[in-house]
């Protein structure tokens, strides 16, 4: 550039779509979801969440599961998440219906009372056998809203137990049973412990 330049910057076109439509989840998306439900009583519901689509709006994201659901279902008074997932982790997502079972939820899992096991492949022939790994996690917060984790001496104290089920040529099918709850704990672990999960960017 010089000095008396003259820069255009054309006007950026994102959608014609209002703010009010962008914020609702398309009618398939809602028939997506619905056909997702494996269990449902008066008291809760357990989606099978699909990897991809976060648990609830926000860091740029207008809608997840559970606003989706209240979409759907405007009959249904009372929709809260009893916990959540990683928005690219697959698998049973419980949905309590009434106020006081979420409570009831709750105080199970504050007391370890409620088991939760995942299933990952991670990279590389995992050489560690089944093993406690214990770390501390910090969060930080990035410039575009997301939360990045990492392993640090001032973190929250995170523990999960890690058992390869079956060898791979170049990664390892793993069970973990979580015996705390932290955002990205598996991930997390894993690489520090020298095997990332498989595709995890």
């Amino acid at each position: 550039l010089q000095p008396g330049d003259m820069v255009r910057v054309p006007p950026v076109r994102l959608s014609a779509k209002t703010d009010d439509e962008r914020s609702r989840p398309s009618p398939a998306a809602l028939e997506y979801l619905s056909s997702r439900v494996i269990f449902e009583d008066k008291q809760l519901l357990v989606l099978d969440k699909p990897s991809g689509m976060a648990v609830h709006g926000g860091s740029g994201l207008s809608y997840g599961v559970i606003e989706a659901l209240r979409a759907s279902r405007p009959d249904c008074h009372y929709l809260e998440l009893v916990h959540r997932l990683d928005r690219e982790t697959s698998g049973c997502l419980l949905i309590a219906k009434r106020r006081s079972y979420l409570r009831s939820l709750h105080v199970l899992l504050r007391a370890g009372s409620m088991e939760k096991n995942y299933m990952t492949l991670v990279r590389g022939d995992w050489q560690l056998g089944k093993v406690l790994l214990e770390d501390h996690l910090s969060t930080h917060q990035r410039r575009d809203g997301e939360r990045h984790v990492e392993v640090g001496a001032e973190g929250k104290a995170s523990a999960s137990r890690f058992r390869p089920l079956q060898s791979f040529s170049r990664a390892t099918l793993m069970e973990v049973s979580l015996l705390t709850g932290r955002t990205h704990q598996i991930r997390v672990q894993a690489e520090a412990a020298g095997h990332p999960v498989a595709g995890d960017e």
